[in-house]
């Protein structure tokens, strides 16, 4: 049984000289591929140097290269180009992480969505997908995706958290799901568990987001709280008993899925 794990943040400085011991972990847990994410143009290019270090023969690591919302007030022409030379590289495998964040408000939204956009325009030309991220827009998200989609390969809603409304518009507009460890969580995350079974075989992914969403359910914890790629099969756990599936349904069909999302080698 294998997993791939479409949204790791291997850059984060709490993973700093731990980063081949965390995707060691990750392989003696069944996570036979990450992608590594990409939140601005310096971590882009970090996540890049980390694939091609830390995994020579290319099987196990890629990344997505673009510019978060919460950075895009620092998007500009330059950022246009130096993201094409990314998006160049055979390890990258998609635009993004892109998208709008209403909740936090970090760049401006006129800028949010200006640099959205460009992203979209980039991926469309250059045929390949896009790994998104959306916090409180989900209307006007898909208001923009709309005049992009006809265009794109694919894409994918990370990290969805969002209520049924919101999933339902993404599955009509033929929108991948990525469901991380939120789904774990009995504070904040049930309302998941209905809605997870409504998503199609074929268009739902795994992802840790580590460092961040350590599953609540995980039993034990680690002492240090840190979420890593190697706990992924606890969010594979749930989203297989509220789809009413096995484990290795689940695993098969969602690996399946990453796999050609991605375009990633089959591994040895």
């Amino acid at each position: 049984m294998q997993l791939i794990d479409i949204g790791v943040n291997l850059t984060n400085s709490s993973f700093h000289d731990q980063q081949a011991a965390v995707v060691e972990r990750a392989v003696e847990a069944g996570v036979a591929q990450l992608v590594l994410t990409g939140t601005s143009l310096a971590v882009s290019h970090e996540a890049l140097a980390l694939c091609k270090r830390l995994d020579e023969r290319g099987q196990r690591l890629f990344c997505t290269a673009g510019v978060h919302p919460h950075d895009a007030k620092s998007w500009s022409g330059d950022s246009e180009r130096e993201l094409r030379q990314l998006l160049g590289h055979p390890r990258v495998k998609a635009v993004g992480e892109c998208g709008l964040d209403f909740n936090r408000d970090f760049s401006p939204r006129p800028q949010q969505e200006q640099a959205l956009e460009a992203q979209l325009a980039l991926a469309a030309e250059l045929r390949l997908p896009v790994f998104l991220h959306e916090r409180d827009a989900s209307e006007r998200l898909l208001a923009i995706l709309k005049g992009y989609r006809d265009h794109l390969p694919a894409a994918v809603v990370h990290c969805f958290t969002g209520e049924r409304q919101a999933l339902f518009a993404y599955l009509d507009l033929d929108l991948h799901i990525g469901i991380t460890g939120w789904i774990c969580d009995e504070r904040r995350g049930t309302h998941l568990h209905p809605l997870v079974g409504s998503i199609p075989t074929g268009r739902l992914m795994l992802e840790s987001d580590a460092p961040y969403l350590l599953p609540r359910s995980l039993r034990p914890k680690p002492k240090n709280g840190r979420n890593e790629p190697a706990f992924l099969p606890e969010v594979l756990r749930e989203v297989a008993l509220h789809r009413g599936e096995t484990i290795e349904q689940t695993a098969a069909h969602t690996t399946a899925c990453a796999r050609a999302f991605f375009n990633l080698p089959e591994v040895c």
